[in-house]
């Protein structure tokens, strides 16, 4: 039998399992730690969208300036290539301001053969034509006001270099090529405004001439024909 006297040695009795010990925290603090983490996230996530909103403002201003620089560039090589084009070939000569009266007489031109002035009414077919024979100044010239570049050779070219350049007239259009037996080279080149002298067909500037004059910016009517004039 018990002893009257004896006591239970369960030290959890009579306790409240529910009542918070003196080394755990209230409610409260619970409370506020919950609130200072719950913050301590949001300002975390704040700043990874402000580092996002920076990667993306430097990699977009990035692809921008690519794409600005590369069109500068794309413009400016442009330029360049349009401005070397445009530039005179080297040993051309040039004349500007000249007349495009028609008249029906000769006219007395100042160059030989000549590139620009008073002409006849009436072309001379330049639809890639070699002629065999001199034209007519008046004639050949008003080819050229419709964009041609004319070949003219005197005797001193040589019959390989005159079939050369025949060959390359007769598959360009806006061209014509005949002799031309006063002229002071072997080979001459003119166009509206410019002339070239050259002693070979394998000159490298003959190339150049024909891609910067043939229908070139200085054709004073780009466009009209080269067909339908005088073809003899």
């Amino acid at each position: 039998m018990a002893s009257a006297n004896s006591k239970s040695t369960n030290p959890g009795k009579g306790k409240n399992p529910n009542r918070p010990t003196g080394n755990e925290p209230s409610g409260k603090d619970k409370a506020a730690t919950r609130r200072a983490r719950i913050e301590e996230q949001r300002r975390a996530e704040r700043a990874r969208e402000r580092r996002h909103r920076i990667i993306t403002v430097v990699a977009s201003t990035a692809i921008l300036a690519g794409l600005v620089g590369g069109g500068w560039y794309l413009i400016d090589q442009a330029n360049n290539k349009e401005t070397a084009k445009a530039a005179p070939i080297s040993g051309e000569k040039s004349w500007s301001n000249l007349s495009r009266n028609h008249v029906t007489t000769k006219v007395n031109y100042p160059m030989t053969p000549p590139v620009g002035g008073n002409h006849a009414p009436v072309w001379q077919d330049c639809n890639g034509n070699v002629y065999t024979h001199q034209l007519q100044n008046e004639n050949a010239v008003h080819a050229l006001e419709h964009g041609a570049v004319w070949v003219t050779y005197n005797d001193k070219a040589t019959q390989a270099d005159v079939k050369t350049l025949a060959a390359k007239v007769q598959k360009t259009p806006y061209t014509l090529m005949s002799p031309y037996k006063s002229e002071s080279s072997p080979i001459t080149l003119s166009a509206w405004g410019h002339q070239l002298n050259v002693k070979t067909a394998s000159d490298a500037r003959v190339n150049e001439f024909f891609d910067t004059y043939v229908q070139g910016k200085q054709t004073p009517e780009p466009g009209a024909a080269c067909t339908g004039g005088k073809s003899s």
